[in-house]
């Protein structure tokens, strides 16, 4: 399919929703249509993203409403979501109640955590409220793309930054059985992982030339975690996850480390995670630890194995907006209308961020 699809994004004014804006600009077969935001009607986009204001100098953002009535007059969209948790699931569902009574067939992929569980129950035991649309729930499927082959869903929603990222690490580990199943992580990430809007814990002269752990060892992405751990892998394991916030503003590194079954060495490791990933265009296995510069503002992760007797240690470095988001929502609706996977993802980091 080379036909060019009209894509919309939903909760237009964070920083996922920019870099999707980015991402679609330049994508070779999706056409923007409009960017959703009941909170900024008609206020130019360029406004709340300045570097897209010369590729999209005119764009506005459109209501809710008015998104509804373009997803029921064309045969198919792109929808991207990149609303709130507890607020996609509701957006979600009036559109795709309003595709079903015009006909029509928009795609979803949900940046949120609104379809990532199994069940409303799994989702609420985390996020402490109502599921918006639990009747929805069964018609997403959640997973990395580099770990599910077939999609037999019709949407998708994509895992949080921090969860790609272990994932990338981790599944090759325990699908391999390299790794008993207690697994230790240390990640940190940038501050846009957090939202648009500053808080204490975000806002740059707080961050400004500081490191420190936050929610160690209770972090809400690792039920998530745990769950596409044992789906991609079939291995029921244990996480044990220490998140760090970061002075960077953009890019996610994580450590997970583990005790092999028996000796193994860095090479065998390297081998085993290189052969693992063979056809996966956008993990890259190198022989020296990854650096989160050669892969912000792309959808590239680079991976890299260690061991030392039966320790092991597997290192990512991704981009939390990119890959981990907006890059991967991408990479997933290429699949799911049948474009090469890599159309309009294949720019490397710029490097000198």
């Amino acid at each position: 399919m080379t036909t060019r699809v009209p894509a919309i994004v939903l909760g237009g004014t964070g920083y996922v929703a920019g870099e999707l804006l980015r991402l679609i600009a330049a994508h070779p077969y999706l056409d923007l249509a409009a960017v959703a935001s009941d909170s900024q009607p008609d206020e130019p986009v360029a406004q709340f993203f300045r570097h897209l204001q010369p590729v999209l100098p005119h764009l506005r953002f459109a209501g809710h409403d008015e998104v509804l009535e373009y997803v029921a007059a064309n045969p198919v969209t792109a929808v991207f979501s990149a609303a709130p948790h507890g607020v996609s699931a509701g957006l979600v569902d009036k559109l795709l109640s309003a595709a079903e009574q015009a006909g029509t067939k928009p795609r979803v992929v949900d940046i949120s955590a609104d379809f990532r569980y199994s069940s409303a129950q799994a989702y609420e035991a985390v996020y402490k409220h109502a599921h918006g649309a639990p009747a929805r729930i069964a018609d997403f499927t959640c997973a990395v793309p580099e770990h599910l082959n077939a999609l037999h869903t019709t949407h998708v929603a994509h895992p949080g930054c921090f969860a790609t990222a272990v994932l990338l690490a981790s599944v090759p580990l325990l699908s391999l059985g390299l790794a008993e199943p207690r697994l230790f992580v240390s990640g940190i990430t940038g501050s846009t992982g957090s939202g648009r809007q500053p808080t204490t814990g975000t806002h740059h002269p707080q961050r400004h030339s500081d490191l420190y752990a936050y929610n160690a060892l209770t972090h809400r992405h690792t039920p998530e975690i745990t769950a596409l751990a044992r789906a991609a892998a079939d291995v029921e394991a244990e996480f044990n996850f220490v998140p760090h916030s970061g002075p960077l503003a953009r890019g996610i590194h994580v450590t997970v480390q583990a005790a092999a079954p028996e000796p193994v060495t860095s090479h065998e490791l390297t081998a085993a995670l290189r052969e693992y990933y063979d056809q996966s265009v956008f993990v890259r296995v190198g022989g020296e630890p990854p650096r989160v510069k050669d892969v912000v503002a792309s959808n590239f992760a680079q991976l890299a194995g260690v061991a030392h007797g039966r320790s092991v240690a597997v290192m990512c470095a991704i981009d939390n907006l990119t890959k981990g988001a907006a890059g991967g929502a991408v990479q997933w609706m290429n699949r799911m209308l049948g474009y090469e996977e890599t159309a309009g993802l294949m720019l490397p980091a710029p490097g000198w961020t």
